[in-house]
């Protein structure tokens, strides 16, 4: 299969969107049960409750008894209303992470109320281009700020790029003139296939399911831990209560290099199979034995990878036996 697919369909009742370039399934974005829990995105306006002491934040009452959790510095005082925005899955039994950063994503514009100043993306970099775009931003709403032109809006049409920024404009207004009264839904997050419109822009929908473009099977293996690397080499990835364990095997191969093959194939990938997976948190790398004096190598590799990953991602390093630590953000819902 070569080219690009977007397919949308449903995995046990919950929608989803896979990307698949030339056969491999590159991501898969998988929603919650329907009414389970907030998406991404959600707006709340919420009522300030207890500070913690200790952990950085404080819980807040949201719609329906819910609590969410606010990591900030300076806490609001209780009982004072506030517009609050869910930033991530929670793990079952704890409160909602939520932020005070709005945040309106688009295609090709996002809009954060309150943020100073119009910003274009720095991968746009035709200083004549970013001009033009500027411009348009400024000719379509004199008094937008906060605005962040994307990467997309580089080969977005004018008209379209304009009616998406109004648009998202309009909503920041409404939602802004709502900060005040009891804890209430103010806007819906995106679900999966909308995150794929947006996330995906330049390509284009297949009108099918999984079974009919013939990539169930690839949908399957994201379910499962296995993943096959090359060489004969393996690894298993399987997600506890405190963490994802990461382990890599070499196979059949006992040449010296082995190991150091094996880990750097895992460490080139790893992104991607975290991605399909909807895996984040804490994330722990048992490697195949490998000579010490390659852990920068390792390292390196590690680095290169979630470069270009679109999913917050920190390497935090070595333990004392030799494993890799990661901190992951909890974007995705896991598929498993």
């Amino acid at each position: 299969m070569k080219g690009t697919l977007v397919v949308c369909d449903q995995i046990d009742g919950r929608k989803a969107a896979a990307l698949v370039v030339d056969g491999r399934l590159e991501d898969l974005i998988v929603d919650p049960v329907p009414g389970t829990m907030s998406l991404p995105g959600t707006i709340y306006r919420a009522s300030a409750g207890r500070p913690v002491k200790g952990q950085g934040g404080q819980f807040v009452k949201l719609p329906g008894g819910a609590s969410g959790f606010l990591r900030q510095g300076r806490a609001p005082n209780p009982g004072q209303p506030l517009l609050v925005q869910v930033t991530g899955f929670a793990e079952p039994g704890k409160a909602v992470p939520v932020s005070q950063k709005l945040l309106l994503k688009g295609r090709y514009v996002i809009v954060t109320p309150g943020a100073p100043g119009v910003n274009v993306s720095r991968r746009i970099r035709d200083d004549d281009r970013r001009e033009a775009l500027t411009a348009l931003v400024t000719r379509a709403c004199p008094d937008a700020k906060g605005v962040i032109l994307r990467s997309s809006a580089d080969n977005a049409n004018d008209e379209d790029l304009t009616s998406e920024l109004t648009e998202l404009h309009e909503t920041a207004s409404r939602i802004t003139d709502q900060d005040a009264g009891a804890p209430e839904l103010i806007l819906e997050g995106a679900d999966a296939q909308r995150v794929a419109y947006l996330e995906w822009p330049d390509v284009p929908a297949g009108s099918d399911g999984f079974a009919e473009c013939g990539i169930d099977d690839l949908v399957d293996a994201a379910k499962g831990p296995y993943v096959d690397l090359p060489g004969g080499a393996s690894a298993w990835i399987e997600p506890t209560r405190a963490l994802v364990a990461v382990d890599v095997n070499t196979g059949g191969d006992t040449t010296p290099a082995a190991g150091l093959k094996a880990n750097i194939a895992l460490c080139r990938d790893l992104p991607r199979q975290l991605r399909c997976r909807g895996l984040g948190g804490q994330i722990v790398i048992d490697f195949a034995p490998f000579p010490k004096r390659d852990r920068r190598t390792l390292e390196q590799v590690l680095r290169a990878a979630f470069k270009t990953d679109t999913i917050e991602t920190a390497l935090v390093g070595w333990t004392p036996l030799g494993h890799f630590e990661l901190q992951r953000k909890r974007e995705r819902l896991p598929t498993l």
